[in-house]
């Protein structure tokens, strides 16, 4: 099978594993899941449809949407391991005498060694080892198929970090080695053989995968008789046999089996003391009840852990006996199968599972408390407020995603000399630190109203405020308008700080004003803003709002834009006496991702009757 072959059964096995309810919608959805796939294997190391499923199971047993989970499992997964260092190109082991080192990306290996691990043959994925004059010096294995093998008997996994002048040393004086320089130079895929190898010819075909190499190697001579078939099946199995003659004594094991052990064929197969000093205590009850059962002429099958060399395996044992006519066994045989990578990554897909769980329970919380927070610093008002020359109505749009609390926030209230200060605002961020910067947004705004009503000098204070803000929690911004209205010549002054600009309804048709100039509050620390003026008139309708009611993740900003533009204008020719409620009544559709605040205005005369008249706020 070719590297691109083992790439498509992959790709079709994921495509079967995908069920109707958990199949994404689009190919936005594919790919968020596939990523997170793939995150979830290299950490884990596990096979990618391994993961596939896991993510499946997650779904299903939390009853949300894949996609949704997908993310979740990217947002936890998509940093750097603390073990890992730096996410740049790491060195090779130091080489020997007179050989430069090279630098490699490893983050695409554990997918490689994913697709590998699937299939059937001998392949293995080499870096290049270069000297200081960069000529090819060795080769280093990175990922192998388990069906890979050394002459001394390495095979699979135990290859990686293996050199090719160590395991194969008569390849680097081969006419092979100006071949693979040649396929990592070209690129230009490249066969050589039948050459004599170990026991049998074989042939090798090089191409060149990112910046290693991909060699498979295949056998010519005649089919393999059946030892060799057996040896085979224990190695892509990782398994081994053996077996024990209770009459003569003699104990049997494989090839195989030595090599899961780590025990050097010439000591013999382990003594029953030898055995049990491997066991991990812990394990004891697992196997006295294996015991018994055989005792109960029962097949036995457990899973155990021994250390081997310092470190933990988990070994399968599956244990069947030839046994007389009274039950006495005669003849013990089993299999040992070596799964301590699959134990290895259950554990971690249960870890990864364990800290979403946990990552949700902390967003969840923090989601109450900042929505808490929310609520007493920013009161909604339930019904219309009046003040003077203005009908005001407020509307907050919580997001829909859990945890999105964001920092939007609104002012409005009469000043000592009969003006209207206005403002909405939107700080960038979501959760309690954003709502604890609205806070002192919202409340600086009201104190600095004392000192002075002009717009553009508000929002000056407003940006040192912010400024000072990001020295304590780096990459604190906002945006903002503020504005002050003159009843008496129904004047509105306003300014903004990389705000979204107001809506004006006049005559049915709705526009947004042009912007004075001003940027983001936080960014420039002596910024200077603008102000622009605008005569109201009776009719008119003025809309302030946060970009969450214009951005969302199905469209973009103008398309935004246009959708609420439409609406005020529906809202205006329906209602054209009540528009704001109206208006509001329409605007209730929350954006997933974000919150958001309208402020929406009509200048009013000494005529006009109390608002709750021409208000809806249902």
């Amino acid at each position: 099978m070719t590297w691109m072959g083992g790439r498509q059964a992959y790709v079709e096995a994921v495509d079967s594993l995908r069920t109707a309810t958990g199949r994404p919608a689009g190919d936005a959805g594919r790919a968020v899941v596939d990523r997170a796939v793939g995150l979830l294997a290299g950490r884990t190391r596990c096979r990618l449809a391994e993961a596939h499923r896991h993510l499946l199971r997650m779904s299903a047993e939390q009853r949300r949407d894949l996609v949704e989970v997908a993310a979740g499992v990217i947002g936890l997964l998509d940093v750097p391991e603390q073990d890992e260092g730096p996410p740049h190109p790491v060195p090779l082991p130091a080489p020997a005498v007179g050989v430069a080192a090279v630098r490699r990306p490893e983050s695409w290996l554990p997918v490689v060694q994913a697709v590998l691990d699937t299939m059937p043959g001998r392949h293995a994925l080499l870096t290049p080892v270069r000297d200081a004059a960069g000529r090819l010096a060795d080769l280093e294995f990175a990922a192998v198929s388990p069906e890979a093998i050394a002459g001394d008997g390495l095979h699979g996994q135990g290859l990686l970090g293996a050199r090719m002048s160590e395991h194969f040393p008569e390849t680097l004086a081969s006419d092979r080695w100006p071949i693979y320089e040649r396929v990592l130079a070209t690129g230009d895929p490249a066969e050589t053989g039948p050459f004599r190898h170990a026991a049998g010819r074989s042939s090798v075909r090089a191409h060149r995968l990112g910046a290693g190499l991909l060699l498979t190697w295949e056998h010519h001579d005649g089919g393999p008789d059946g030892s060799e078939r057996i040896a085979a099946t224990e190695r892509l199995g990782n398994l081994g046999w053996g077996e024990w003659d209770l009459v003569s004594g003699e104990v049997r094991w494989s090839e195989q089996l030595y090599r899961i052990y780590e025990r050097d064929p010439a000591l013999g197969p382990l003594s029953r003391e030898e055995s049990e000093a491997l066991a991990v205590p812990g394990d004891l009850p697992l196997r006295m009840a294996a015991a018994e059962a055989f005792e109960r002429a029962e097949q036995v099958d457990l899973t155990t852990r021994v250390r081997i060399n310092g470190r933990i395996k988990h070994l399968r044992t599956v244990v069947d006996a030839v046994r007389d006519t009274t039950g006495a066994p005669l003849r013990i045989y089993g299999i040992v199968q070596d799964v301590t990578a699959r134990e290895t990554s259950v554990q971690r897909l249960a870890e990864v599972e364990r800290q979403l769980a946990e990552q949700r329970r902390s967003l969840a919380a923090e989601h109450q408390l900042a929505a808490r927070l929310q609520q007493i610093i920013l009161p909604i008002p339930d019904g219309p407020m009046e003040l003077p020359g203005l009908k005001v109505a407020v509307r907050y749009l919580p997001a829909e995603q859990e945890g999105m609390v964001g920092g939007d926030w609104y002012h409005a209230e009469a000043l000592r000399d009969g003006s209207v200060l206005l403002a909405v605002g939107d700080v960038a961020g979501h959760g309690t630190q954003a709502a604890t910067t609205m806070a002192q947004l919202r409340h600086s705004l009201r104190a600095l109203a004392v000192t002075t009503g002009d717009p553009a000098v508000l929002l000056g204070h407003l940006n040192r405020l912010t400024c000072d803000l990001d020295r304590e929690t780096p990459e604190t911004t906002a945006t903002a308008i503020v504005a002050r209205y003159d009843p008496d010549r129904r004047r509105l002054t306003w300014a903004q700080a990389g705000h979204p600009p107001p809506l004006l309804s006049r005559g049915g048709r709705t526009a947004p004003l042009p912007r004075p100039a001003g940027p983001m509050l936080g960014v420039v620390e002596d910024a200077r803003y603008g102000c622009a003026t605008l005569d109201l008139a009776i009719g008119d309708v003025l809309l302030c709002y946060t970009d969450g009611l214009v951005e969302h993740r199905r469209r973009g900003p103008d398309d935004g834009l246009h959708a609420v533009i439409r609406t005020v204008d529906e809202a205006v020719a329906a209602s054209p006496r009540q528009p704001l409620g109206e208006l509001l009544d329409r605007l209730r559709q929350a954006n997933p991702d974000d919150d958001t605040c309208i402020l929406a205005v009509r200048p009013v005369t000494g005529e006009t009757r109390d608002l709750r008249h021409y208000l809806r706020m249902g």
